[in-house]
């Protein structure tokens, strides 16, 4: 088949996030299919900007990674979540639909997949399938707009949240094919019209191949933080992820804050970018937090040798009502499947933590819970821990590996 992927967002290992629509586009390349994906060249969570000769991207541009056909549009910059992010929405929108004639003449795609984490490219892939007569297939990241409603505090009544609810509606009226990564959105969906006929959940995973053979080492900077933890004795921490508000990470600094009071040795590395990381990172020097070490982000590549080295793997999240659809953390696959036992900060419709036996669940946004679940996971012996990372890696590899996941997404847009 032709499959045309429209992801504003969609990145590769050697640009950083989103990764999930390379990995699906890969496993679908080697099927013997052909992929096509459609992105913006400008995003605030890719660590590199995609280049065309050596130069910024300035007209629609084809790029081969890996067997996939990226088709970058150019797009402006912007920082953060207000005006300029919607004006680089609508830029790369309005790119695409005046280019659609000429995609689907030339690409002609069987199936058209609209999967931004906003709603509103389903216009732009509606057009886009009905020209070529393709199938339309609907991938939900999050629910929009409930998300930015519940997690930002938008107003329903803001002219950009009724858009989006007018894009959600018309997606699910529209689509023959919805797709989502969060394991309970069958109730909410069905209220905004869907025939629960056409959904499927395919959540996100892991790649097994950047987890065998000989991998990159860790970069100098970050294997010196590991060692001087462990140096003075500690229990060592890791965080490796986007650091932004739904994150929660004031909540894992504070719970810091306690340890470091009480004296308990426990050491935190944390590696990563994001909205909030400068300020963070102030809040580490001016509290005077001696055992945080912030460090920029590392290569994806580079990720499972930075779990190898540590003891506990953190992932947390706010506590806000939208997480009762569930939870699909793409970094809490690579710490399973890296065999890290997990401290899991969350209140969600389904824990993969939990399910798995890999590690402690405890309340979201209470530094108390945090702190006694670090001290918790830090008295158990490394034997135990191993056996919790064990179980999370076995968990991955039967559930969320992206061979399996691609042919279930495959096998949806085919039923």
């Amino acid at each position: 088949m032709n499959i045309l992927y429209l992801n504003h967002y969609a990145g590769a290992p050697a640009l950083g996030m989103e990764y999930r629509p390379y990995y699906l586009a890969r496993e679908w390349t080697r099927l013997g299919h052909r992929v096509q994906m459609v992105a913006c060249a400008t995003s605030h969570v890719r660590a590199t900007a995609p280049v065309h000769r050596d130069h910024p991207i300035h007209a629609p541009t084809h790029q081969d990674i890996d067997g996939i056909d990226y088709l970058w549009f150019p797009g402006p910059a912007y920082q953060g979540n207000g005006l300029g992010r919607v004006k680089n929405i609508w830029a790369f929108l309005r790119q695409v639909w005046r280019a659609s004639r000429r995609i689907a003449t030339q690409f002609r795609p069987d199936v058209v997949i609209a999967s931004s984490t906003y709603p509103m490219d389903i216009w732009v892939a509606r057009r886009l399938a009905r020209m070529a007569r393709a199938k339309l297939v609907f991938e939900v990241h999050d629910l929009w707009p409930l998300s930015p409603i519940e997690l930002s505090g938008m107003s329903p009544r803001h002219p950009f949240i009724v858009l989006c609810q007018k894009a959600e509606d018309d997606a699910y009226r529209d689509a023959d094919v919805v797709v989502s990564m969060l394991p309970k959105v069958h109730a909410h969906m069905a209220s905004r019209g869907l025939d629960l006929k056409k959904l499927h959940i395919v959540p996100n995973g892991i790649t097994l191949d950047e987890w065998t053979g000989e991998l990159p080492a860790l970069r100098p900077d970050v294997a010196a933080a590991v060692e001087q933890a462990r140096a003075r004795g500690a229990t060592v921490v890791g965080y490796a992820g986007s650091m932004g508000l739904p994150n929660a990470l004031d909540t894992l600094l504070d719970a810091m804050r306690q340890l470091q009071t009480q004296g308990a040795p426990i050491a935190l590395v944390m590696v990563g970018g994001g909205h909030e990381c400068d300020r963070l990172a102030a809040r580490v020097q001016t509290e005077g937090l001696a055992n945080v070490q912030m460090l920029p982000p590392i290569p994806k590549a580079q990720i499972p040798a930075f779990l190898a080295e540590i003891d506990i793997a953190y992932i947390g999240w706010q506590r806000v009502p939208i997480y009762r659809f569930g939870i699909a953390p793409n970094k809490l696959m690579d710490y399973m499947m890296a065999g890290c036992a997990v401290l899991h900060s969350v209140e969600a419709g389904n824990d993969p933590v939990a399910e798995a036996g890999c590690g402690l669940t405890v309340a979201p946004e209470s530094a108390d819970a945090v702190a006694e679940g670090l001290r918790r996971m830090a008295a158990l012996t490394p034997t135990e821990r191993h056996a919790m990372g064990e179980r999370g890696q076995a968990f991955v590899q039967a559930h969320h590996t992206y061979p399996v996941l691609a042919r279930r997404f495959l096998a949806a847009c085919t039923g």
